[in-house]
């Protein structure tokens, strides 16, 4: 396995065109993170302005996987939760470089989003995958709990539905 520099993202032009870039090829490889294929990059890169400014406020952290100068992998930790659940967190839009897969990149990334989790007095930690090439073998590794499935949830980005699976864990 690999090692990879864990960094939290902020908005630079060069950090939104490297999410950019990673969330285009993500979609257009199949992987089920919310958007259609094809994705145009001005799509994207507004997704991750977004996205970077509501971790500017401390509602999420994003983080990324650095191979030297590449960004070869992103996870993000949803924080904002209504006042009924300050315990937990929820993982959001893992995904790898496709052509940094296999490297250990999810692993690490998972890593560090559940240590920022406790940091933050975290206690559990929820995530969904889509049930067709989703991340399930992964997350179970890493000791989430599958909840079960939700058939036919969401769109997969080149069309026909997918299931979703709901996962938990227990952290700190």
């Amino acid at each position: 396995m690999s090692s990879f520099a864990i960094r939290t993202l902020t908005s630079t032009r060069q950090t939104l065109e490297m999410l950019a870039e990673l969330l285009v090829e993500t979609v257009a490889a199949g992987g089920s993170v919310s958007f259609m294929h094809p994705l145009a990059h001005e799509a994207a890169r507004d997704f991750w302005e977004k996205s970077l400014g509501m971790a500017a406020r401390g509602e999420r952290v994003v983080l990324g996987a650095w191979d030297g100068e590449i960004l070869a992998g992103t996870v993000t930790l949803l924080l904002d939760c209504p006042p009924n659940q300050p315990h937990r967190a929820e993982i959001a839009k893992l995904m790898t470089r496709v052509d940094q897969r296999g490297k250990g990149v999810g692993t690490h990334l998972m890593g560090a989003a559940e240590s920022l989790a406790v940091e933050k007095g975290r206690t559990l930690l929820v995530l969904d995958t889509a049930a067709e090439e989703g991340a399930s073998r992964l997350y179970e590794k890493l000791g989430f709990t599958l909840t079960g499935e939700i058939p036919d949830y969401a769109l997969k980005p080149h069309g026909g539905l997918t299931g979703t699976l709901i996962y938990w864990k227990r952290i700190g």
